[in-house]
C-alpha cells in the first residue's frame, strides 16, 4: 500500500512527532553508558560490546517499594549545620519503566515542621565573629579589686600608635632570644580573616598537617615560646609535644594555640597586629561556649581550652573585659576533678592553673582561693620520688610557698583589744612561722642533688660584670623550683611576727636569698622561666639596697621583655618608689651618710618584742592592695557557686572522666 509523506512545509501534529521519537529505555548495558553510545540492548551481550570486545555490565533491577512515613524525623537546626530530608524516590521511580506506578498518590503530606528560630548566641557580619556578648561579669572586675595601675603585671594589649615601633622592642638574634626574630618572620600576610568565604578549621574534622603558612607559624610560636614556659612543671610536655597534635582534630583547642601564638607575635615582633589573635581567640571562645551547652562534650578538651585561653587572657591587659576564662578554667578543671594526684593532661592543667593563680597572690598580696591543703600534695619527704623526678619535689615547695602567701595576706591590721589577747596571736603567728621555715628548710635539705646549683661562682670570679654571684641550674624544673625557694625565704624573712625586717638575722636571711634569686635570674638563658623569674625578681628586689645591684635588676627586667615580650614597665615604677628614687636629693644625702635607701615592706605590721605594742607603719609612696582577701578572681570559680563563670552558658555534663586517671590523652 502507497503511502503519502506529509507536503513541504505542513504541519505535523505533535503526538505524530512523539510517536516517531525513539522512546528512551533504561535497560541498557552499562558499558555502553559509560561511552555515552547507543545501546541496542541484545542479550547477553550487545553489539557495540561484542564489536569492541568489551564486558557487558548490566545494572541491577531495583524494586521500588511504596513506604508511607506519616511522621517524619525533624532535628532542630543549630548555630553549626542544619538537617533537611528531601524525598527522590518518586523522581527517580519516574525515570523507570511501571516505576512510578508501584507509588500511590500523596493524599496527605507531612505534618508541618514547627517554625524553629535561631536562637544562636553570636552573630556573624560578612564572616567577621564579634566578641561574644555575655551577661554581666559576676566575678569582681580587676579595676574594682586592684588599685590604679596593678593590671600593668600584664603583658599590655597592643594598641598602636605612632611611636609603637620605638617602644616595643624585637628579639635579637643572641641565643638567649626567640627564634623568631624579624629577620626569620616572614612577612604578615594580607588580612583574609574578613573574607566571608574563609573558615578556620572545619568542625570536628580529622585533618593532615597543618598546610597554611599563617597557621603554621603561630603554631610554630606556641610550641617554642609559649608553650615553653607552659610545660615549665610538665615532665611530659603536654602543651608543646603531645596537645598540639590532637588540635587537629578540635578545632577549638587549635584556634586556642593559635590565639596565644599571635599574640605572643604581637608583643614581640611590631610587624603583627593584635587583631589576628583576637580573631582566632573569638572563634575558640564560641566553639568553648556552644561545648558548654552540651551535656555530652568532652569535658577534658572543654577543661584544656579554658587553660589555654586563660593563658590568652594572662598575657593581655584587661581580659575581664572580653571574657572570664581565668575563672572559668579554674571550675572546669574542678569539674574534672583534677588534682594534684591527677596524671596526663589532668596534671598538666592543674599545675600551670595553681602555679598562675599563686604567682597572681605573690604580685597582690592574696591569699590563694584553692586551699592548699585541697590539692592533694603527697608532703611526706621521708618517701622519695623516683630519681631524676624534680618535679614531684617542685609541686611540694609549691605547697610551701602558698601556704607563706597565706601567712603573709593574713597579718592582722590592728592588734587586739587587751595585752593578752595580742600576745595569744603573737605566739600562735610566731609558731605558725617556725613551722613554715622548719618546712622550707626541710625541703632544702631533702631534695635530691640534682636540684642543688651545679656551679656558684661569686661576682668577682666571673667575667659578666654583674654584681650578683653565678648561680648555674640545669633542668628548668630545678630553676623554676629555686626561684620559688628564694622566693618563699624572702617572704618569710619580710613577715616575722617579732622581728622586723632590719634586724640584723631578718636582714642578712633577706640579702642572702635575694643574691641568690637575682644570680640566678641575671645569668640564666631559658626563656621558659621567665614568668615565675619575673615575679620572683620583683620580691627580691625590694630588698636591694645597694644603687648597682638596683640598676642591674631593672636592666635584667628589660632584658627579659625584649625576649619574651612580657611587660615589665610597670615595675621599674614601682620600685624605684620603693627605693627612694623619686627624690633624688633624698638619695644623695642617704649615700652620703651611707644609709639604706628606704623600702616599703610587704606587710603593714611588724613587731619589735612580745612585750611591746605594734610599731606603726611607716609612710607608704603608693597605697598597695587591701590585705586578707582572697585571691576575688577565682573566690567563685566554682559551677556550684551561684555567680559561676559562664553563666546562662553551662550545662551540667553527662560523663566526667574516670578516676584515677585525669584525661590522660
Amino acid at each position: 500500500m502507497a503511502t503519502t509523506e506529509p507536503a513541504l512545509g505542513a504541519t505535523v501534529p505533535d503526538n505524530t512527532v512523539a510517536a516517531a521519537r525513539p522512546k528512551r529505555v533504561r535497560t541498557g548495558c552499562l558499558t555502553c553508558r559509560e561511552r555515552h553510545l547507543k545501546c541496542d540492548e541484545g542479550l547477553p551481550e550487545c553489539q557495540n560490546c561484542r564489536k569492541s570486545s568489551r564486558t557487558c555490565k548490566r545494572g541491577v533491577r531495583l524494586n521500588f517499594i511504596d513506604t508511607q512515613v506519616k511522621s517524619p524525623p525533624i532535628t532542630p537546626p543549630t548555630q553549626e549545620w542544619d538537617i533537611t530530608f528531601q524525598d527522590e524516590s518518586r523522581e527517580i521511580a519516574s525515570e523507570y519503566r511501571g516505576g512510578l506506578g508501584r507509588y500511590a498518590a500523596l493524599s496527605q503530606e507531612a505534618d508541618d515542621v514547627p517554625d524553629v528560630k535561631d536562637e544562636a548566641l553570636y552573630q556573624f557580619s560578612n564572616g567577621v565573629m564579634n566578641t561574644p556578648t555575655l551577661a554581666p561579669q559576676q566575678l569582681p572586675s580587676l579595676q574594682q579589686s586592684l588599685p590604679a595601675g596593678d593590671m600593668e603585671s600584664y603583658p599590655a594589649v597592643s594598641q598602636r600608635r605612632p611611636d609603637a615601633s620605638r617602644e616595643q622592642q624585637i628579639h635579637s638574634s643572641s641565643n638567649t632570644d626567640s627564634t623568631f626574630t624579624s629577620q626569620t618572620i616572614p612577612p604578615p600576610p594580607l588580612p583574609t580573616y574578613n573574607n566571608s568565604k574563609q573558615t578556620l578549621t572545619p568542625p570536628s574534622e580529622d585533618r593532615g598537617p597543618l598546610n597554611s603558612p599563617e597557621e603554621l607559624l603561630f603554631m610554630q610560636v606556641f610550641v617554642e615560646e609559649v608553650g615553653l614556659w607552659m610545660d615549665s612543671l610538665d615532665p611530659y610536655k603536654h602543651f608543646s609535644r603531645l596537645l598540639p597534635f590532637d588540635s587537629l582534630h578540635e578545632p577549638m583547642l587549635l584556634n586556642a594555640f593559635l590565639a596565644c601564638g599571635a599574640r605572643h607575635l604581637a608583643l614581640v615582633n611590631p610587624a603583627y597586629h593584635e587583631d589576628k589573635a583576637l580573631h582566632y581567640y573569638d572563634d575558640a571562645t564560641t566553639r568553648l561556649l556552644e561545648a558548654l551547652q552540651n551535656p555530652n562534650r568532652n569535658t577534658v578538651t572543654c577543661a584544656t581550652t579554658a587553660v589555654i585561653l586563660n593563658v590568652y587572657e594572662i598575657m593581655s591587659e584587661r581580659p575581664l573585659q572580653r571574657m572570664n576564662h581565668i575563672a572559668g578554667a579554674r571550675a572546669l578543671i574542678k569539674e574534672c576533678r583534677w588534682t594534684a594526684k591527677s596524671s596526663g593532661v589532668g596534671a598538666a592543667c592543674f599545675w600551670i592553673n595553681v602555679g598562675m593563680e599563686l604567682l597572681s597572690c605573690i604580685r597582690f598580696n592574696w591569699q590563694v582561693a584553692w586551699d592548699p591543703d585541697l590539692w592533694g600534695v603527697d608532703m611526706d619527704f621521708s618517701r622519695e620520688i623516683e630519681y631524676g623526678r624534680e618535679e614531684g619535689w617542685t609541686y611540694r615547695l609549691m605547697y610551701i610557698v602558698a601556704k607563706i602567701a597565706n601567712f603573709r595576706s593574713s597579718v592582722p591590721r590592728q592588734a587586739e583589744s587587751t595585752q593578752h589577747a595580742e600576745q595569744v596571736r603573737l605566739s600562735n603567728r610566731f609558731n605558725d612561722w617556725n613551722r613554715l621555715k622548719e618546712w622550707i628548710d626541710s625541703w632544702n635539705n631533702n631534695v635530691p642533688r640534682t636540684m642543688h646549683p651545679m656551679g656558684y661562682l661569686q661576682p668577682h670570679q666571673t667575667s659578666s660584670k654583674s654584681a650578683f654571684p653565678e648561680v648555674w641550674l640545669i633542668k628548668r624544673t630545678t630553676i623554676v623550683a629555686r626561684l620559688f625557694y628564694h622566693t618563699g625565704m624572702c617572704l618569710l624573712a619580710q613577715t616575722h611576727p617579732l622581728l622586723s625586717t632590719r634586724s640584723p638575722d631578718m636582714h642578712e636571711l633577706q640579702q642572702s636569698h635575694a643574691h641568690d634569686l637575682c644570680g640566678i635570674v641575671a645569668h640564666v638563658k631559658d626563656r621558659g622561666v621567665a614568668s615565675v623569674a619575673i615575679r620572683s625578681l620583683a620580691i627580691a628586689a625590694e630588698c636591694l639596697v645597694s644603687r648597682r645591684e638596683q640598676e642591674e635588676v631593672l636592666d635584667i627586667f628589660d632584658r627579659i621583655q625584649k625576649e619574651t615580650g612580657w611587660r615589665t614597665g610597670f615595675l621599674h615604677k614601682e620600685l624605684k618608689e620603693k627605693w627612694g628614687w623619686n627624690n633624688e636629693e633624698q638619695y644623695q644625702q642617704q649615700q652620703q651618710q651611707n644609709i639604706p635607701a628606704p623600702m616599703l615592706p610587704l606587710q603593714s605590721y611588724q613587731y619589735q618584742t612580745s612585750s611591746l605594742p605594734p610599731v606603726p607603719p611607716p609612710p607608704s609612696l603608693k597605697q598597695g592592695p587591701r590585705q586578707g582577701i582572697i585571691n576575688p578572681i577565682l573566690r567563685s570559680a566554682d559551677f556550684s557557686a551561684p555567680t559561676h563563670p559562664y553563666q546562662n552558658h553551662y550545662v551540667a555534663p553527662l560523663h566526667l572522666p574516670p578516676q584515677p586517671h585525669y584525661g590522660q590523652y
